[in-house]
């Protein structure tokens, strides 16, 4: 399977090892976001024990510990004998970092489940030998919570210790398309939309030149690997998956706030708050807030995982036709008539991304980008900004000038009464600041208000990928 991007990670990492000292690299990201097969990239070449942990016991994991560091040093045997204990096969590989090695591993929340005391253990081995050895340790985890709290933490043994760490996030929309080339460029904006930039999300989509078929193949039908993802990560990660598989699907049917959510769960408030913090430490669901604004009574609950939100909008309400094998033929006027509408929130993140990541030419320097919404006073109803920009300032400067813009995924070309509104809108999100206007669209816009681009800048989604 090819590899893609990380280029930045992978030069970081290379760097590092280049230097020939002790190196301790920390990995954590969410589950199938490309850690290992980052870690794999890099390793290549190298000498190499790669240690994966299971989720099992002290025993077995430090049978496995045995295997990887016995298969390094003998390679052409199958046979390989055990440590009596980590200790001693920690001495092994204290032993073996005299040369350049790299040590990894992988899902180091399993081992530390299976084997409390290793945390303190590497502690003492990083303090007394191995920081003065070649040996470039690499810690990779998918648990979020235990890599951030237990190794990065300020609690844990092994806080201080390291030298580089990186959290993998899935990639951007411009990077999700690099996997399919010869699509168009909505086809690869509906595929970031449906896989989120997760990498293993999209080799499984394994689109060849027909992405419907892809779709029906690896999402809607009940053998296809992406049919029971969300369940399969819910149990996999969680202990109760039925509750938090309810909370969710409250959110993805338009609950937002945590009292529609527990009163759709039949959930007090209170317990349903610390379901919905684990979701967001998970990375399935965020909160948000106006931007400028202080989190409170505005905020709100949505579906931050792309892959979640699109499973969860089109799968379980159509189950029956799934079962009995018959989505394929209802497919065009269930999903495909439907994809714009759901690729709303999708494509402003797409323009968040292109505007902080991408754009050249802005009229300052972003800081932030982000949703606003709130009251319209003259018009009595609550309006929503798509794209609100925050200018880099210098510190006791206040704010006076703000990037205002909306984003249109539909086939209609955008006429200048989009820009009327745009300006309307901005003067109740602050009438005393003055405005540069963006506005982005995927089917393009009409000669009127090509006309005014001296008023507003204009950009395609064409743009968003080529510029």
């Amino acid at each position: 399977m090819s590899f893609f991007c990380r280029e930045d990670e992978l030069r970081k990492m290379q760097r590092r090892y280049d230097s020939d000292r002790w190196e301790c690299v920390i990995i954590y990201g969410r589950r199938r976001v490309g850690k290992t097969a980052l870690i794999n990239e890099f390793c290549k070449g190298k000498a190499t024990i790669y240690f994966s942990a299971l989720n099992a016991s002290m025993q077995e994991n430090l049978r496995a510990l045995s295997k990887a560091i016995y298969q390094y040093m003998h390679p052409e045997t199958e046979a390989y004998p055990e440590y009596p204990t980590f200790e001693s096969a920690l001495d092994e590989v204290t032993r073996l970092g005299s040369e350049r090695i790299v040590f990894v591993i992988d899902e180091y929340p399993y081992l530390a489940k299976s084997e409390p005391s290793i945390s303190s253990r590497l502690q003492h081995l990083i303090d007394h030998k191995w920081q003065n050895s070649k040996l470039y340790l690499i810690l990779c985890g998918s648990s979020m919570s235990f890599m951030q709290n237990q190794v990065l933490g300020y609690e844990s043994p092994l806080y201080g210790r390291r030298t580089a760490q990186f959290k993998i996030d899935p990639l951007t929309y411009r990077e999700t398309a690099v996997f399919n080339p010869q699509l168009t460029h909505e086809e690869n904006a509906w595929i970031y939309g449906i896989t989120g930039g997760v990498p293993h999300y999209i080799n499984k989509l394994s689109v060849a030149d027909d992405l419907d078929k892809a779709i029906l193949d690896c999402v809607f039908d009940r053998s296809g690997y992406l049919f029971e993802e969300p369940e399969n990560l819910l149990k996999q990660e969680l202990r109760e998956p039925g509750m938090y598989n309810s909370i969710i699907r409250a959110v993805a049917e338009g609950a937002s706030k945590l009292n529609e959510i527990s009163t759709k769960v039949g959930m007090e408030s209170g317990p349903c708050s610390k379901y919905l913090s684990i979701l967001i430490e998970l990375g399935i669901l965020k909160k948000e807030t106006p931007i400028t604004e202080k989190t409170g009574k505005k905020t709100i609950y949505m579906i931050a995982d792309n892959f979640f939100r699109y499973w969860y909008r089109f799968v379980p309400q159509n189950l029956s036709l799934i079962s009995y094998g018959r989505f394929a033929d209802a497919y065009d006027r269930l999903i495909k008539a439907k994809m714009h509408e759901y690729m709303g929130l999708i494509f402003e993140k797409m323009c968040k991304e292109y505007l902080l990541r991408y754009a050249a030419d802005l009229p300052f320097d972003l800081i932030d980008v982000g949703q606003w919404w709130g009251n319209d006073p003259e018009e009595k109803k609550q309006i929503q900004i798509d794209i609100v920009g925050i200018p880099v300032r210098e510190a006791d400067r206040k704010i006076d000038t703000y990037l205002i813009g909306s984003c249109k995924f539909r086939n209609e070309k955008i006429d200048v009464d989009e820009l009327v509104r745009l300006r309307h809108y901005a003067k109740v999100f602050n009438g005393n600041a003055s405005f540069h206007y963006v506005i982005f669209s995927l089917g393009g816009f009409t000669e009127a208000i090509k006309e005014m681009s001296d008023q507003v800048r204009l950009i395609s989604l064409d743009e968003m990928y080529d510029s």
